[in-house]
């Protein structure tokens, strides 16, 4: 490295590998490849100073932030009047169910009916708009006016309203419940007062344990990248384990695969003259338990004579071979002599039985 070059301090590369493993996708970049590259190093800190830890630059991370929080806010405020809407719902779906029921007072019966009519005259309303903004003529025929003479008495609706927020927090309660036995089903058992306790401090449980959930994803992606660098590393140690077992190869084992070849084969040579010598032992182990001296002496004397007639059958033979080459070099002519041969001897044969015959005949 030139004199003018820029070097990483100890400090600033563990700095800049951290960048490498949180602020910027996983690059597998190892300390050889920083130190190779000096001036890259340099512009890899240069830019962390102008990012957040998810990798996006302060300004734009500070304008998300700040997006977020105005989406969790009207969030928040959505949730609120949606939940509203469905407890206010879930209550006449449960009125609904009761109606088999005939402990149910009047009052019940009226709060139910006037709320129900409430919700849906105004939702009508709703789905009518204003009428200026209307290019179309109205549904049926009906305006805002025709909804407003549905609308149930005042004094009813004074009424209703008064008592909705106590049936609304009692229909809440039972939901918070519910929760709570979900997440704790050991506090099914106790009572109200309890329940109401542990209500209280649920939303405080949901947030840690929530918490811990995020601390967890995060270790598992540091967890992810660190397990990528160390597959690559791993990888990497591999491709020079198999480059170094292949030197290996070509440098000591092909120069003495010749040596090795030879004293393999007098090896072999050695075991297979010893497996012969064995072999002929038991062959003459068994042949002396099986055969007396007297019964090899006359085995002896058998093949002796056997081996004598071959041999005059072998002379024989060969005299008749010689006879034979020596009546080819007739060619045709001696086989037409042999033909005609055994022609007159076929007809002798004849002439004879035919004599017999007729000399018994004549007697």
């Amino acid at each position: 490295m030139a004199s003018g070059d820029f070097c990483l301090p100890g400090e600033g590369m563990e700095i800049l590998q951290q960048v490498c493993s949180k602020q910027l996708p996983p690059c597998n970049l190892s300390e050889e490849d920083l130190l190779r590259n000096p001036h890259f190093g340099k512009l890899l800190l240069g830019l962390s100073q102008h990012m957040d830890e998810s990798g996006l630059s302060l300004t734009l991370a500070k304008e998300q932030a700040q997006a977020w929080k105005e989406v969790r806010l009207h969030k928040t405020i959505w949730l609120r009047s949606e939940i509203l809407q469905r407890v206010i719902q879930e209550l006449l779906v449960d009125y609904y169910v009761k109606t088999q029921d005939t402990n149910l007072t009047l009052d019940d019966k009226k709060f139910h009916e006037t709320l129900e009519q409430r919700l849906l005259v105004t939702e009508l309303t709703r789905l009518l708009g204003p009428s200026r903004e209307r290019e179309m003529p109205p549904l049926l025929g009906l305006e805002k006016a025709d909804l407003l003479e549905l609308m149930p008495p005042s004094e009813d609706f004074v009424w209703m309203r008064a008592r909705l927020p106590l049936e609304v927090e009692e229909q809440l309660k039972k939901k918070c419940f519910t929760l709570l036995c979900y997440h704790d089903p050991n506090s099914d058992s106790d009572g109200e007062t309890l329940k109401a306790a542990k209500v209280w401090k649920l939303a405080e449980v949901l947030v840690g344990e929530k918490q811990q959930c995020q601390d967890a994803k995060s270790q598992q992606k540091e967890q992810m990248v660190l397990l990528e660098k160390k597959s690559a590393t791993y990888s990497q140690v591999l491709l020079r384990c198999l480059a170094l077992l292949q030197r290996l190869l070509q440098e000591h084992r092909l120069k003495t695969q010749s040596e090795l070849d030879r004293i393999n084969a007098q090896y072999l040579e050695i075991k297979c003259s010893a497996m012969i010598l064995k072999l002929r032992m038991e062959e003459l182990k068994i042949l002396s338990d099986t055969y007396t001296a007297e019964k090899v002496e006359v085995h002896r004397l058998i093949r002796d004579r056997l081996e004598g007639a071959i041999r005059l059958q072998e002379q024989d033979m060969e005299k008749s071979r010689q006879v034979l080459s020596t009546y080819e070099v007739l060619g045709e002519e001696f086989d037409r002599l042999v033909k005609e041969y055994t022609c007159l001897k076929q007809a002798t044969e004849n002439k004879r039985w035919a004599l017999r015959e007729f000399n018994k005949a004549c007697r």
